[in-house]
């Protein structure tokens, strides 16, 4: 588990990312106007990839955003630090389910 924030349309919510055995969970805060879960399964991962955080989603600020592509193209984005070893613990466990 890491802290993160998810990228959701203009806001930018901040909470908890987890990795299970099946499962990419984000959690958010409460203090958040976006609450809830975003929940992946490792098997519908279809890309990872690094990216820049943006700032008004244009100008590239910082490289700590990892881009969770689902098999439908629908992106999700979340800003962490260690995109890396993140990358490397889906890939095993995409690796696993073929």
């Amino acid at each position: 588990k890491s802290p993160a924030n998810h990228q959701r349309g203009i806001e930018t919510v901040g909470g908890m990312l987890y990795l299970t055995t099946e499962r990419l969970i984000f959690e958010s805060h409460t203090l958040n106007f976006q609450t809830g879960e975003t929940i992946i399964s490792i098997s519908e991962i279809t890309r990872l990839r690094k990216n820049w955080t943006k700032l008004l989603g244009v100008i590239p600020i910082f490289p700590n955003t990892l881009v969770v592509t689902s098999g439908s193209g629908h992106e999700d984005k979340f800003v962490l630090f260690r995109r890396t070893p993140w990358i490397n613990e889906i890939n095993k466990l995409r690796e696993a389910l073929n």
